[in-house]
């Protein structure tokens, strides 16, 4: 088998390599797949590799020999092996969400993502990665089939939801990954690994294919091992989809400043306690670092963001109270034999779903019961338009808000697991992106020396709506190699 230096390989390198033919798509699947079959047992970074990956990869260079031969272009994924969240439907294989409701669910379509990275482009899509239930968790402790471990220290957790997908790019098991974000699914497992995380505008790239979560708040997004990766991969699966209403075009939209470098924005009313010190140390730096390479950065003001939290543990578990109810043990997963068919439902449901699901199942329907609506629901809705309002009301004076994505590096596998509330204080940075829609990138920006390991630590860049150009703009002179 070929050597191929898959740590230091790109998306742009591998695809240089497939045309010239320093390597073939076969020659890169296979190893990756010698990766997986040493590390993945230690970091349980997949829960399925995929019977039909070197087959796909075979397909890919019939392909690309065939483009070459018509002297046509070849697209940039063409060979190009992906792991993929283990909520995302890729048609014939199992979609399990990690939950035992559905272990044995086998998808009868794939996601429009999907089409698109595959049939669009001649993806390779090498199995499907490990992750919270249904995307409840920041830790990936909350998979029915076991915790993903950080690549960097496996005594402590990867991140979450889409844990899986980050550990799987850091540890070199894949080139590029996707991931589902709702409240810094992507963003905070990225931060926590060292790869480059983005949650999109909401509604740039479509969700039909994906489990719901939170449908108002789900965004499907790419990891990748640089800005410029990230950005391949979002320009493949980003755009209007018929079967997603949400979908919408990309737009432009002036900066503050057109002839110099974007004008970065940072909260600090906000950022003054909290904070791990080396989270502070590394914002402080990156604040530097975009001085010196001419970035503006002015101080600003976001008087509701505190309440960002609180607003989204209310209208996220309502919505997910109400997209769990589809799980029935009547038409697909589990099914569980009562005295009567509502007995069924309710052993199905209790044998399928884990501890965290059930929790969050309980807090919306609780929320949106009578009485409790308008004081809850109905509230929280109405402060997050305020919220809303805020950060476009900082979009005057600046093109992109500067956070840390998480307050501290990542925590020891069970430090946080007997506390949901620590659990949930993980999101304080990354869930306004998901609230207002807005597009959020993070970035490997510096490093803690914690117990003898290096621990990365990531940067979150906001911005307007539909400009994710701006946020990768910058992130190309924040990212550092981890």
């Amino acid at each position: 088998m070929k050597k191929i230096d898959l740590k230091n390989l790109t998306i742009t390198k591998a695809h240089e390599s497939l045309t010239k033919g320093d390597f073939t798509a076969v020659e890169l699947a296979q190893a990756y797949l010698a990766e997986i079959e040493k590390k993945n047992g230690e970091l349980h970074a997949y829960l399925e590799v995929y019977d039909n990956v070197l087959d796909q990869a075979g397909f890919a260079d019939k392909a690309i020999a065939a483009l070459k031969k018509e002297k046509k272009e070849i697209p940039m994924l063409m060979g190009i092996p992906f792991a993929i969240k283990d909520n995302i439907l890729v048609k014939g294989k199992t979609a399990s969400s990690a939950s035992r409701i559905l272990e044995n669910y086998s998808a009868t379509y794939d996601a429009t993502v999907i089409k698109k990275l595959q049939q669009k482009n001649g993806a390779v899509l090498i199995g499907r990665t490990n992750m919270d239930e249904f995307a409840m968790g920041g830790s990936t402790e909350n998979s029915a089939y076991g915790v993903t471990k950080n690549p960097h220290d496996t005594s402590r957790v990867a991140g979450g939801s889409s844990g899986g997908s980050a550990a799987a790019l850091a540890a070199d098991l894949c080139l590029a990954a996707l991931g589902s974000d709702t409240g810094g699914s992507i963003r905070q497992p990225a931060s926590f690994c060292g790869v480059i995380g983005m949650k999109p505008t909401y509604g740039s790239v479509s969700r039909y294919g994906v489990m719901a979560m939170g449908s108002s708040l789900d965004q499907i997004g790419p990891f990748g091992k640089t800005v410029e990766d990230a950005q391949i991969v979002f320009d493949a699966i980003k755009g209007r989809d018929p079967m997603d209403s949400t979908t919408i075009s990309s737009d432009t939209y002036p900066r503050v400043s057109l002839k110099k470098k974007p004008v970065v924005g940072v909260p600090m009313h906000f950022l003054d306690k909290g904070l791990h010190p080396s989270v502070k140390k590394t914002l402080d730096e990156t604040i530097s670092k975009l001085k010196e390479k001419g970035y503006e950065i002015r101080e600003i003001t976001l008087p509701n963001i505190a309440y960002s939290l609180p607003v989204y543990y209310v209208i996220m578990p309502a919505e997910v109270s109400s997209n769990m109810a589809r799980f029935d043990g009547v038409k697909y997963g589990l099914h569980k034999d009562g005295k009567n068919s509502i007995d069924d439902y309710f052993a199905s449901r209790a044998a399928g779903f884990g501890p965290e699901v059930r929790r969050r199942i309980l807090l919306g329907t609780y929320v949106l019961s009578s009485g409790y609506y308008d004081a809850y629901y109905y509230r929280a809705n109405a402060a997050r338009r305020i919220i809303t309002d805020d950060f476009a009301k900082a979009f005057e004076s600046v093109d992109i808000v500067l956070t840390p994505t998480a307050p501290s590096p990542a925590f020891k596998i069970g430090e946080k697991t007997a506390d949901p509330v620590a659990m949930y204080l993980e999101d304080i940075f990354t869930v306004t992106a998901n609230l207002t829609g807005l597009p959020a990138l993070s970035v490997p920006a510096g490093c803690a020396e914690i117990d003898g390991k290096k621990l990365p630590i990531g940067m979150q860049l906001t911005g307007r709506h539909g400009d994710e150009a701006t946020l990768f703009e910058a992130g190309k002179d924040i990212e550092i190699g981890v």
